[in-house]
């Protein structure tokens, strides 16, 4: 199925919307077919050859006018200069055909005047909404209808038609005229837009990366900035002591020197490293709004919001989703996103006062109703994540299925737990998924992943990178196991669990 709608949905929003206009313009042309090429034939059998003369130009008519909505359609995405020349083309065809339509309804007064009405309305609409496209004001499209129908009513008292035949043509005329001339220049109008919003979108993605950028450097200027100043100030103070004959405190100022350009090196690659101050929160909403400001719709599923994580643990995780959401804008043409944050913790051993009935061990892939429930996350791998007797573990919030769990959780110490329920220190661990669409061929790789695995790997944790299936799905699963840090609730508010 994927192959079968892969040049649908492999567009993007402007891009459907193109299609879907220039397509609609190529079906109205199969209708003018119908609607005035076919009567003008039809006249033949009673003008002779001067219907099928007609129903020639009424042929060329509609295909010029066809290929002068794609080219206006090109003009006002700015593709293209406007084509002036075919435009005029068009208008004295649409004029002459008319005419021409007018004088044998005239001439032989057998002919139906239904036909001709098909004939002159559906070259004066056609028309007219083609030439509609290659203005941009209102006021121009407003004068060109009534222009268009003041000529046909003209033309029907010159060419000697009675009046019910002037009402006629004049009164269909304007109707086709006036809903063509509407829709060609709202069409238009939508075109633009919607590319236009996609060029703010692009822009504010961009200016959120530049955002992303001054930060850092700021970040990187109040480290260095105060400690290199101060780094001069006691070199000078001690070439000054040593001059003055004063070593002993001279070298006490360099060792001072020395230890201060040691504490810059270590904030300098913390800062470096993404251990300052990395709130995952913080960057699971800056996500959300980077990818929507780039169109991609981010969902964030987060499974256990209350549950306390961490500061290293979030501080990591939260690298993982800044790295992941750079390389969805800057490597893919995802349409869609997941994010998913869940903790999956330990549990008793089976048969325990906590674990309810027996199941088996905590994550395995055997683990009973209350004991676990054991997933696949996809790339063959068991994985499980706790259902606890009661719905609950302390501080961990109701426990849940985790899309692409870990398995091989630690083991659980379980204290004061009351029938029902357990009291869960850490040793289970945090997962984080991001899964998108539209992943492109894989290229020569950066450092971008590697880093966040070295990152990881300091906490023990492991990261997994690579197709989720053969339809162009990217996952990133990190996991990280939990320990007895400094916990950080692993998301300030729940209101932002499963908005997209």
């Amino acid at each position: 199925m994927a192959r079968l709608t892969g040049w649908w949905t492999r567009r993007s929003n402007p891009e459907k919307v193109e299609l879907y206009t220039r397509w609609t313009y190529h079906g109205l042309a199969g209708v003018a077919v119908v609607v005035g090429a076919l009567p003008a034939l039809a006249t033949a059998s009673v003008v002779g050859p001067a219907g099928g003369w007609l129903f020639l130009a009424v042929l060329l008519h509609i295909v010029l006018v066809a290929v002068l909505c794609s080219w206006a359609l090109s003009w006002q995405l700015g593709r293209r200069d406007r084509p002036n020349r075919l435009a005029a083309v068009v208008a004295a065809l649409t004029a002459g055909a008319c005419l021409a339509a007018l004088l044998l309804r005239r001439r032989w007064p057998d002919v139906d005047l239904q036909m001709t009405m098909y004939v002159v309305s559906g070259l004066v609409s056609w028309g007219v909404g083609a030439l509609a496209l290659c203005t941009t004001r209102v006021r121009h499209m407003m004068g060109l209808s009534v222009a268009a129908v003041a000529g046909v009513a003209a033309a029907t008292v010159l060419v000697g038609l009675p009046v019910t035949d002037t009402v006629a043509h004049t009164f269909t005329s304007g109707f086709g005229t006036l809903v063509f001339a509407t829709t060609s220049g709202f069409s238009g109008w939508l075109l633009r837009a919607v590319w236009e919003l996609d060029a703010a979108h692009r822009l504010q993605a961009r200016l959120a990366v530049a955002e992303e950028r001054l930060r850092f450097a700021r970040d990187l200027h109040d480290v260095m900035g105060r400690n290199l100043s101060v780094i001069a100030l006691k070199s000078e103070l001690a070439a000054q002591l040593s001059r003055r004959g004063a070593a002993d405190r001279a070298v006490a100022e360099m060792g001072e020197v020395q230890r201060i350009a040691r504490e810059s090196q270590r904030e300098v690659r913390e800062v470096v490293r993404g251990y300052r101050e990395a709130d995952l929160h913080t960057e699971l909403e800056g996500a959300r709004g980077v990818l929507a400001a780039a169109g991609i719709r981010c969902r964030v599923d987060l499974r256990d919001a209350d549950a306390e994580l961490p500061a290293a643990a979030q501080s990591a995780l939260a690298w993982v989703v800044r790295e992941a959401t750079t390389n969805v804008l800057r490597h893919s043409d995802a349409r869609h996103c997941r994010v998913t944050v869940a903790v999956a913790p330990a549990t008793a051993p089976a048969g325990g006062p906590a674990g309810g009935p027996a199941g088996g061990p905590a994550g395995g892939p055997g683990a009973g109703r209350d004991g676990g429930v054991g997933t696949d996350d996809g790339a063959g791998r068991g994985s499980g994540t706790v259902a606890m007797t009661g719905g609950k573990a302390a501080g961990a919030g109701p426990a849940s299925v985790v899309e692409a769990a870990s398995g091989g959780a630690g083991p659980a110490s379980v204290t004061g737990a009351e029938p029902g329920t357990a009291s869960v220190t850490y040793g289970g661990e945090v997962v984080l998924v991001i899964e998108n669409d539209g992943a492109r061929a894989a290229g020569s790789g950066g450092s971008g992943l590697a880093g966040l695995r070295e990152r990881l790997a300091v906490l023990g944790g492991v990261l997994d990178a690579g197709p989720a299936d053969a339809d162009g799905r990217f996952r990133v699963t990190a996991r990280v196991p939990l320990d007895d840090g400094d916990p950080r609730s692993a998301a300030a508010e729940p209101a932002g669990r499963g908005r997209s």
